[in-house]
């Protein structure tokens, strides 16, 4: 199901892209400063066929998008995260034994002065 409105919702994208960016301009940079008409769609009414499709895909859009975060968000994921995992209590490691010391070896004898007589 996740395939299929994701699929769909790429289409609807690529396609009000398409759309949009074939649709004229109406008068220009005027619109944009508060020139133009008055009435909510322009002199021409509500359109032709582009405007209409592109409502349509832009409800689609808009439906996929929402769909499909409800789906991601309601889906119980299996793997843990790091809020998952729980804390162990610390416990001290318990100390190694110590092993008895080395009996030190003696340092060679420095060779015995020779009495002479």
């Amino acid at each position: 199901m996740q395939t299929l409105i994701l699929t769909l919702h790429v289409v609807a994208c690529l396609a009000l892209i398409v759309l949009v960016l074939l649709q004229s301009g109406k008068e220009g940079m005027g619109v944009i400063f508060g020139g133009g008409n008055t009435s909510l769609f322009g002199s021409t009414g509500a359109g032709g066929m582009l405007a209409k499709l592109t409502a349509f895909l832009a409800v689609l859009f808009i439906i996929t998008s929402l769909s499909y975060n409800v789906l991601t968000s309601s889906r119980k994921s299996d793997d843990s995260t790091i809020l998952d995992v729980k804390l162990e209590d610390v416990q001290p490691a318990p100390a190694a034994p110590v092993a008895p010391a080395a009996p030190a070896v003696p340092a060679p004898a420095a060779p015995a002065e020779q009495k002479s007589n």
